[in-house]
């Protein structure tokens, strides 16, 4: 019998941390009775005087968030990290060990009105986002090893608060998935004399299996060793390392491409698309600052939970928990599913 790979289950490396994934394309077939998620509408006001993210609002602290007409930032009224913190005694007994951790957790709303989302955004509007993404990382970033910028969209990946906004922690430590892919990464490139993902989007560009979005200055591809149903990954073509490296240009053309990705996600399932994403570059603070990076290529990565429509998710239970992750569709029937999506036209536009 000769393999497919869209009806024989398999496994794929991700090199960026050394784990594999299990791909059991056969298991799109079975019945589904199982639980199902209330579709992700936009349904919210422009402006909600109960919501404290909204201008003018108060907040659970008593604080008022201030009257903002773009961008706005504030510390996290209840951030997991803090920076004035004692440390945790030393151990000798090395099945109990403890580290300090410092940090400062920031708030970002993206735009004063509730009933946005990035999608539904002007490219100038999303352009807004990405320069104070790189205002805040300036800022942080001298002082601490990682700067971690996310968005959590949408009930189903746990977002507590419909307004457009994301997050930005900031870590005095290296945390654990950076760290894995500083030592890939680190590794490849002192075999190869080359970063990773430079080959990497070489290799996609000549197959073409599963890229979605191309453009000069970035690349929009389902990664092969994609775990999530339609996760993807968004990569600088112009070797940044960093997200203030980018320059006026790309950092318009990556308004475009947020704005078409997301579109393309909301018209999948024609629901307000859920999603986890975040940014990965080179560590920062004093202790990176001057250490070489150039094993390192800027990417963002887009962790999407919906498997079959809007109301049908992914879950990473059982065997995903315990033994290793498994996913159903294989990454080529996503990438082919988010090209054939419209990223141009949101179903909402009239």
């Amino acid at each position: 019998m000769q393999f497919v790979a869209t009806e024989h289950q398999h496994r794929r490396l991700n090199p960026l941390n050394g784990q594999w994934v299990l791909v059991s394309p056969h298991r799109m077939q079975r019945p589904w009775s199982g639980q199902e998620e209330k579709p992700q509408l936009n349904e919210q006001p422009e402006f909600d005087p109960t919501n404290p993210l909204c201008p003018g609002v108060k907040r659970p602290n008593g604080i008022i968030t201030e009257r903002y007409d773009s961008t706005y930032v504030f510390d996290n009224d209840f951030p997991a990290l803090l920076e004035q913190v004692p440390s945790p005694p030393a151990s000798d007994d090395p099945l109990f060990q403890a580290a300090p951790a410092r940090g400062n957790c920031r708030v970002m709303c993206f735009h004063p009105k509730s009933n946005l989302t990035l999608p539904t955004m002007s490219v100038m509007e999303i352009r807004a986002v990405i320069d104070e993404w790189i205002r805040q990382f300036n800022e942080l970033s001298g002082k601490y090893a990682w700067v971690q910028i996310f968005e959590n969209k949408g009930a189903a990946m746990g977002c507590s608060n419909p307004h457009p906004h994301c997050q930005i922690w900031s870590c005095s430590f290296l945390p654990t998935e950076p760290q894995q892919k500083q030592e890939r990464l680190r590794a490849y490139y002192a075999t190869h004399d080359r970063p990773m993902l430079g080959d990497y989007m070489e290799r996609e560009l000549q197959r073409k299996e599963r890229i979605v979005i191309e453009n000069p200055d970035w690349l929009v591809v389902v990664p092969y060793w994609a775990i999530w149903p339609f996760e993807t990954m968004l990569i600088s073509r112009n070797n940044n390392k960093r997200i203030n490296d980018l320059t006026d240009n790309q950092r318009h053309n990556l308004a475009v491409t947020i704005k078409q990705l997301t579109t393309k996600y909301d018209n999948l399932f024609k629901c307000s698309f859920p999603y986890s994403m975040g940014w990965h570059g080179a560590p920062t603070g004093p202790e990176h600052a001057h250490a070489s990076s150039a094993h390192w290529t800027l990417h963002a990565i887009y962790y999407p939970p919906l498997l079959r429509s809007a109301t049908v998710r992914k879950f990473m239970v059982g065997f995903e928990l315990l033994a290793m992750p498994q996913r159903d569709l294989t990454p080529e029937q996503a990438a082919q599913r988010l090209r054939d999506s419209d990223g141009t036209k949101h179903y909402l536009s009239k």
